[in-house]
């Protein structure tokens, strides 16, 4: 029987990951490390867990992105420093550890060195992140370790990050197109479960079954063309940080065959996972029959208007 703490059950991730673990059997029972109060409440928890699940990162806002990155690591190291019975340690990093570079494969592979971009905080601090995992893994020769590498997930809390790194602002740099992926959380949850049930060891890309380029993504949420602009103004729109336009701009999407070697597989589609995942706009909800109404409704009032134009054209002609 398997004991599990996951971090960050106070987020859709890590309630989603928590719920998965215990649908599928992979754990006995699932400790919820966001009710400890850290220090010794903290090692008490995790004496009684045989794996970690380290889910819990937070993402911060453009304004706190380095104060949150920082926070995030120091959490690292508490959780790590606190888990001396744990056999398995597994790390939800991301693939933003990979760097957005003109020159990435497509996809980027495992094998892959990391290069996050210089100034992009959150990427350099899970690259950190999982550089002390591996430390602590070494110093620990009973344990394992595993590190998880998702693309962009949607289906959770929606985050600035998603948007803007996903592509899907109302606005775009100039030149920039490139290859984009949306990882359904579901199946985030599922390759937790795949690592844990049986122990995997290593490193493994999470994402969908190949990947879709931005334009035709806003395309299937009815987001349509986007504007595009100078990098500087396009900076000030989406509120993206300079040091993050690299992820806007160049390709970082990743292979998934390491972990579909190992047993799991996507269950949505990059397409499938960015629609299901994005709220319908108010047109788009609305019923046929009522699309219908109000389709006719602006077209009498688009007739109307064209009539009494024609009608003021013809009296000021009659005064000449």
């Amino acid at each position: 029987m398997t004991t599990v703490a996951v971090s960050g059950t106070g987020t859709t991730m890590g309630r989603c990951i928590a719920d998965a673990l215990r649908r599928s059997g992979a754990a006995s029972r699932v400790i919820a490390l966001d009710d400890a109060g850290g220090g010794a409440d903290l090692k008490r928890q995790l004496a009684e867990a045989d794996v970690l699940v380290h889910a819990g990162w937070g993402e911060g806002r453009p304004s706190t992105d380095e104060v949150a990155a920082r926070a995030s690591l120091d959490d690292t190291r508490a959780l790590l420093e606190a888990a001396g019975g744990i056999s398995h340690v597994v790390f939800l990093s991301s693939a933003t550890v990979y760097g957005a570079w003109a020159d990435n494969r497509v996809p980027i592979t495992e094998d892959a060195p990391l290069r996050p971009n210089p100034g992009a905080f959150q990427p350099v601090a899970r690259a950190e992140a999982e550089r002390l995992v591996a430390e602590w893994a070494d110093d620990h020769p009973s344990t394992i370790a595993t590190v998880l590498r998702p693309t962009v997930v949607v289906g959770g809390d929606q985050s600035w990050l998603t948007s803007v790194l996903g592509g899907l602002t109302r606005v775009r740099p100039k030149g920039s197109s490139r290859p984009v992926q949306f990882l359904h959380i579901d199946d985030v949850a599922s390759a937790v479960v795949t690592v844990i049930a049986p122990p995997r060891v290593g490193t493994f890309n999470v994402a969908p079954d190949g990947w879709v380029d931005d334009e035709t993504a806003r395309a299937l949420i009815g987001r349509g063309w986007r504007l595009p602009l100078p990098g500087r103004l396009a900076r000030a729109v989406t509120g993206a940080p300079e040091a993050l336009m690299p992820y806007v701009l160049h390709p970082w999407v990743v292979a998934n065959d390491r972990l579909r070697a190992a047993g799991w597989s996507p269950s949505w589609s990059a397409e499938e996972a960015l629609v299901a995942a994005v709220p319908p706009s108010r047109w788009q909800s609305l019923s046929p029959s009522r699309r219908q109404e109000l389709a006719l409704g602006a077209s009498v009032v688009a007739l109307g208007g064209l009539s009494a134009t024609i009608v003021a054209l013809a009296r000021r002609s009659r005064r000449r």
